[in-house]
């Protein structure tokens, strides 16, 4: 800013402008978002890049020879602050050329290339269809999903059945295995009560937690009792699903956790483990408060609950009075809708913005409303008619809602005036909002009031005098709502939104499958009594193996999103954040929308055509980007979309024009492969599927390599494999092999005092192969996690490509793509170089350049790029702006830049990347951190122009600067004056910042409601139910009784 440049000159290439197919700031190339194409509609794309290569890691020696050419700038050049333009030009063709031949000779490319070029008269191209993949995939989505309702149903048969056989046994005495006593012994050596021996062992496919595959266990919370008759009973009963969950376990190996959830709080949970109690000795995990409890126990819900703020609520009265409140709001979720209102002298919303509607009880709501709960202060005096009458105008005109079930949930300590009047108007006699009551405290003055409320209008009525209280009395409400769907035996599947149990101390995602449990005895029929719900646990990352990832390309990806647009999986979703050394959960993981991720969808015409069940085809210019941010690919991405039938899930599948629709066939024999798969430098990627190694134990520890090799030579005749994935291996080991006798004889012949610093060659292709030679000993290699584990971005895993690989397949043929690299634990910055070969194969070749002993001469010029994040001013460079709205930030938000001034270095060049851009958020320890959207910028090279040069006006002088493109590469050479001071003006700013919303837009965008598909089902009456049921200790003719008590207060 403030600074300005000369145009360029004639010759020396087009403005930034003027190229087409580029925008500056956040714009897009090409079509709008959203527009829509028929199949077939798109252009003809190139062919996947069948293979990338990575060449080498190289010392410094090419360096030197570059600073000396330049530090023999003739004196007058030097003195007038002139930069000779040919100079440069000369400087950066002999250094490319230079840098270009190393590369190719230690990187194998042409070999690799020759290779691949003698076998492609065999090649065959085959185009892949996007809605036929998608479709295929879906349709074996919901097969998979299908096998675990199966499992579920058997268990609800098994739990009814169980139940009609049992006769309830107040005096019932029977041990059980309680997950939290077993194998605990007294001081005299013996098993407590309760907790017998329990033989636990580690499982693989249980997290690698101890468990016990034929038994279950049972959890209880440590509110409680575990002798509890009703416990007893119901722990009794259900012994019966013992050997259905082991036989549902048997058929379908790919099952993980089994349970069932009572409705009088215990946790019978398949297989059996030892749960362990919080730091302060609670265990707090209550089955009933989980999501797929209350979906699976309830229809959707609108509620409005009314909170008594008057002046009587002070104290403990407020408190459990808030406390209520917050529980009431835990048992909602992404399908309910919610508001608050609290009266005293006046109505009013908790939250103005909110006046009028409901909003959707997801995760942001139902924090930010718990907030405003805690500012409650109680005041005045209560005038309960008012709220009712604001509450049911709310129910009666709701457009967007569950648009099922209604309920008010009315919260005071007393009700003295008429409110009669309100329910004749608004609810009888049809009674299609339910009320329910809670009397705070231990008053029970007003206890026949607030009851015939609840009575008289299909609810339920419980009187709350400690916080101990709240838990249980807040539950009751579920088990009325549930009534009609028991009553009318309708065993309704629910799938839930992606999550992280606790229960199987996993941070793995995953969702479940649940279904409820009913009491089918006549003599309880009326009463609709619900016994509990049965689930089961689907990782998510099980149904995208059903999506893998060859199928996809470099660029490719499946997703699944939920009926309300959330997002179940994803590769660009982020559910962890660091916090210390410790991974967590971010508060907002399972409620990122997919306008979220896909934020190109600025019309959300994908989001709304999936969210609607639709099966079509979309093509969308992106911004991607990669690198945790610090650089941007354009891509055209081709989206087909369809849904998982049965489940309230969409899949999409992302398939890039250039990369994703083409594969390459090759044919070879299993025996020539065989021989090449077994060469001690090649491998596989061991998150790919290539057999399935995770159901039979005997397979568990195999990696995939191994369990290709055992697949083809016979010596696992049950291995299932995908045998075009393992055919396409066989080529490309067979293609790849020659390399390894290439690099063997480079490493033997390479001469330390000249060659010293390169380190190693590598290749990877797409069929998840890879192979790799060191050029130096093992401990002398710079980044030790390369292409390891400890890397994942350098690797082939579930989610993407290599970075290496991704960034590669979007440059020139032939080009070789140089990175910097963060330092490594020695220090020593590194140079990563990725090439690019062919037309239609198109090899890429990597080399590693340390900037080894020398780090004057070299790690100067990339200090300097790495801490301003971007090329200078005037550089042909525009302006991307990135948007995150899954960022963390700091509470209250403080702004921290590490950028530096730029071409203030007493180093007159530097090389820097086509797309130059760093960002970084610096959290100490102890910062705390929220959800927030960031936007932060990113600066691309305009590639069209090979050479620029201008004057920076400084204020007192004039910085000339030239740049020069450096063949076959994407670096640029740099030359500057050291003379003109521009410290004058700031740095660029890399760091993302945070997006402030004034309050109006604030306001907005928290009654916006998006589009959402509402659940099939709903269950709101039954003319069967026994609404006498409604709490307390006398029925619903006490409650008749008590017609008149309102107007007899009122006359005294």
């Amino acid at each position: 800013p403030g600074a300005e440049a000369a145009a360029v000159p004639p010759g020396l290439g087009p403005s930034p402008a003027a190229l087409p197919g580029r925008h500056h700031g956040g714009g897009r190339r090409g079509a709008p978002s959203g527009h829509q194409e028929r199949r077939g509609a798109p252009a003809r794309r190139r062919p996947e890049p069948l293979l990338m290569a990575g060449a080498c890691r190289m010392g410094p020696w090419a360096v030197p020879w570059m600073m000396l050419c330049l530090l023999c700038l003739p004196p007058w050049a030097r003195a007038q602050t002139k930069i000779p333009l040919e100079t440069v030009k000369s400087w950066a063709d002999a250094f490319g050329g230079e840098l270009y031949s190393i590369v190719t000779k230690y990187s194998g490319s042409l070999l690799l290339q020759k290779k691949y070029k003698d076998v492609e008269p065999t090649l065959k191209i085959k185009e892949v269809d996007g809605l036929e993949l998608v479709k295929k995939f879906s349709e074996q989505m919901e097969s998979m999903l299908r096998r675990k309702v199966e499992a579920v149903e058997r268990l609800v048969e098994a739990a009814e059945d169980a139940d009609l056989n049992h006769e309830y046994n107040s005096s019932l005495e029977f041990d059980y295995y309680n997950s939290l006593l077993i194998n605990d012994k007294d001081e005299n050596d013996n098993y407590v009560e309760l907790g017998d021996e329990f033989i636990l062992e580690p499982n693989e496919h249980f997290n690698n937690l101890l468990v016990n595959t034929t038994y279950s266990d049972i959890q209880l919370p440590t509110n409680v009792y575990n002798k509890d008759p009703a416990i007893l009973n119901g722990v009794y009963m259900s012994e019966a699903l013992n050997p259905i969950f082991v036989d549902n376990f048997e058929r379908d190996p790919t099952l993980t956790w089994q349970y069932f959830g009572s409705s009088t709080g215990f946790f019978r949970l398949y297989p059996g483990i030892k749960w362990l109690p919080d730091e302060n000795g609670v265990i707090s995990f209550d089955c009933r408060n989980r999501g797929w409890y209350i979906q699976a126990a309830t229809s959707p819900k609108d509620i409005v609950i009314i909170v008594d703020v008057s002046g009587s609520m002070k104290g403990l009265r407020m408190t459990i009075a808030k406390h209520t409140i917050v529980t009431i709001l835990d048992t909602l979720g992404e399908n309910d809708f919610v508001n608050i209102i609290a009266y005293n002298d006046y109505v009013h919303f908790i939250e103005p913005c909110f006046k009028g509607i409901l909003v959707q009880a997801d995760r942001d709501n139902r924090e930010h409303f718990k907030q405003l709960v805690e500012e409650l202060q109680a005041k005045g005096v209560g005038t309960v008619s008012k709220a009712l009458t604001e509450s049911f105008k709310i129910l009666r005109e709701v457009r967007v809602g569950g648009l099922c079930n209604q309920a008010i949930m009315l919260i005071t300590d007393g009700a003295v005036e008429d409110y009669e009047a309100v329910f004749e108007k608004y609810n009888w006699p049809d009674r299609k909002v339910r009320v329910f009551t809670y009397l705070i405290g231990r008053e029970v003055t007003f206890a026949p009031n607030v009851k015939w409320i609840a009575c008289n209008n299909k609810g339920y009525y419980t009187q709350i005098s400690t916080l101990a209280d709240v838990q249980e009395n807040v539950m009751e409400y579920l088990h009325v709502l549930s009534r009609p769907m028991v009553i009318n035996h309708d065993h309704d599947i629910i799938w839930t939104e992606a999550y992280m149990d606790s229960a199987a101390q996993s941070l793995l995602l995953m969702t479940t499958v649940a279904m409820p449990v009913f009491s089918k005895k006549n003599e309880t029929r009326s009463h609709g009594i619900l016994l509990g719900v049965v689930g089961s646990d689907v990782p998510l990352r099980e149904l995208l193996k059903l999506a893998p990832r060859y199928k996809l390309g470099v660029h490719g990806y499946a997703f699944l999103n939920t009926n309300n647009g959330y997002i179940l999986s994803h590769p660009d979703l982020r559910p962890l954040y660091k916090e210390g050394k410790k991974l967590k959960p971010k508060p907002n993981y399972n409620s990122v929308d997919l306008s979220e991720v896909e934020w190109e969808d600025r019309d959300e015409i994908l989001r709304s055509a999936m969210i609607n069940g639709e099966t079509g085809y979309l093509s969308m210019d992106v911004k991607v980007p990669v690198d945790k941010g610090k650089r941007v690919l354009f891509l055209t991405n081709d989206y087909f979309f369809t849904d998982i039938s049965g489940t309230p899930f969409s899949l999409g599948v992302v398939l890039s024009r250039g990369h994703g629709e083409y594969i390459l066939l090759g044919n070879t024999s299993v025996e020539e492969g065989l021989h090449d798969l077994l060469q001690p430098d090649l491998s596989l990627a061991n998150e790919w599927i290539y057999c399935i190694t995770d159901i039979d134990p005997d397979h568990r520890k195999l990696s995939q390599l191994e369990a290709v090799i055992r697949f083809l030579t016979g010596e696992e005749p049950d291995l299932e494999c995908d045998e075009e994935l393992v055919q396409e291996v066989l080529f490309d080991a067979v293609v790849t092999a020659p390399m390894e006798a290439y690099w063997t004889t480079l490493a033997l012949n390479m001469s330390l005092d000249t060659e010293a610093g390169i380190e190693m060659a590598f290749l990877g292709t797409r069929a998840g192969l890879m192979r790799s030679a060191l050029y130096v000993g093992s401990e002398k290699i710079s980044n030790k996690k390369f292409l390891t584990q400890k890397d994942k971005e350098s690797i082939f895993t579930m989610d993407h490509f290599p970075l290496w690989y991704r960034r590669a397949a979007e440059h020139p043929p032939g080009s070789f793509i140089y990175s910097i690299v963060s330092e490594d634990e020695s220090g020593n910055p590194n140079l990563n170089t990725e090439q690019t070969e062919g037309k239609r194969i198109k090899p890429l070749f990597t080399p590693h350049i340390p900037h080894g002993p020398h780090p004057d001469t070299f790690i100067a010029a990339s200090r300097l790029v790495g801490s301003a994040g971007t090329c200078p001013r005037g550089v042909p460079s525009h302006q991307v702006t990135m948007y995150d709205y899954q960022a963390m930030c700091k509470v209250p938000y403080h702004h921290h830049s590490g950028a530096r001034p730029l071409l203030s270095e007493p180093f007159p060049w530097l090389l820097c990347g086509w797309e130059a851009a760093e960002r970084a958020h610096r959290h100490k320890k102890h910062d705390t951190l929220q959800p927030c959207d960031t936007e932060y910028p990113v600066f691309v090279y305009e590639p069209a122009i090979k050479e620029t040069n201008g004057l920076i006006d400084c204020g007192d002088c004039q910085k000339m600067f030239v740049a020069q493109q450096i063949i076959s590469s994407n670096l640029l050479l740099l030359v500057t004056d050291t003379v003109c001071d521009c410290s004058v003006f700031p740095p660029v700013p890399m760091d993302a910042k945070e997006v402030k919303y004034i309050l109006p837009r604030t306001c907005e965008r928290m009654r916006s409601q998006k589009l959402r598909r509402r659940p099939d089902s709903c269950h709101a009456f039954h003319p069967e139910e026994n609404a006498q049921d409604c709490g307390g200790a006398a029925g619903l003719s006490v409650c008749a009784a008590l017609l008149l008590l309102p107007l007899v207060l009122l006359l005294r």
